[in-house]
């Protein structure tokens, strides 16, 4: 092939199935140079893992985000394929999601596991329904229809990679490349991925509940950065709706009696309508800033295609 590329694992005490991830993948894309990001591991992954053939690099931060912003930003290809190292994806579905980046009509490809064989092979409580609220909140806050959010199995630009800033450390990282794809209009494609349930002995590092509060914090707070408008004109809204609940009986009994005996009432619906009015401003300055900050994300993606030549 004439293109490069660079299959991506990141892993964290898989010593049970590194192995035979690696083998598998050398063996599909065996020009492709297979990485593990060992993560600290303590059951001998790494070596396990450089033995089988790939080239491994240490990450001392622990988290899954660390890991990924070691990988973009060390690892130069043209093409960019991450896997998880649990053996959860069947090896030959994962990598023909290289096949649009390759071609050019797409930046980031998804591993679409929803909708196929997931909510079957996953047994871990609650994970279904994770996976249903996140897809959910994310499709309604940034008007999209991504049908898988946290999987981990996916393709890349060299243009994605080295303009994605990682924010998270941890599982909430599929989650923020997602939002970000979406937000810069990149060009997106989904293809659905068998999925099996880890083999017996394997241990998720998930944490269900700890994780998913982290997952929702960051779709929350990327939908107050990415759309400062929307977030604070609905902030606005309530302000201003519970104002004018406050207000209207206080004007009634005004035009009654021609006083005002419930001055509390009438200083919180003024207080309110001032927050909401602060709130809507707030929202219109930052939506400036990042009309702005678009503008210089085009022009930095055009400096990478031009770094990229050069590079690679």
């Amino acid at each position: 092939m004439d293109k490069r590329i660079a299959v991506l694992i990141p892993c964290y005490n898989e010593a049970l199935t590194i192995k035979k991830v690696v083998i598998e993948y050398k063996s599909l894309l065996p020009d492709a140079d297979i990485y593990v990001f060992d993560n600290n591991s303590t059951d001998g992954s790494g070596d396990i893992a450089q033995e089988s053939g790939a080239l491994v690099r240490p990450v001392y931060r622990q988290g899954k985000g660390f890991v990924i912003a070691e990988m973009f930003r060390d690892i130069d290809a043209d093409a960019y394929l991450m896997v998880d190292g649990d053996d959860t994806y069947n090896a030959e579905d994962v990598a023909a999601l290289l096949n649009p980046v390759l071609d050019g009509y797409a930046e980031m490809v998804i591993g679409d596991r929803l909708s196929g064989t997931y909510f079957t092979e996953n047994k871990r409580p609650f994970h279904n329904t994770g996976n249903r609220l996140v897809r959910f909140l994310v499709n309604i806050l940034f008007k999209s229809r991504v049908r898988d959010i946290m999987t981990g199995a996916r393709a890349f630009s060299y243009r994605f990679v080295k303009n994605f800033p990682v924010l998270s450390s941890g599982f909430e990282i599929e989650t923020e490349m997602t939002i970000h794809a979406l937000d810069k209009k990149m060009l997106i494609s989904e293809k659905p991925v068998e999925y099996r349930d880890r083999p017996s002995g394997s241990i998720s590092k998930l944490n269900t509940f700890r994780d998913g509060f982290r997952v929702l914090k960051m779709i929350f707070t990327l939908f107050k950065d990415y759309r400062p408008l929307s977030f604070f004109g609905w902030i606005s809204v309530i302000m201003f709706i519970a104002a004018i609940g406050l207000f209207i009986p206080v004007f009634i009994e005004y035009l009654r009696i021609g006083l005002v005996p419930r001055f509390p009432t009438l200083i919180v619906s003024v207080g309110l309508a001032i927050i909401g009015l602060l709130s809507f401003a707030c929202g219109c300055i930052l939506d400036t800033i990042k009309s702005y900050n678009d503008r210089m994300f085009l022009i930095l993606t055009d400096m990478t295609r031009r770094e990229k030549a050069q590079r690679i």
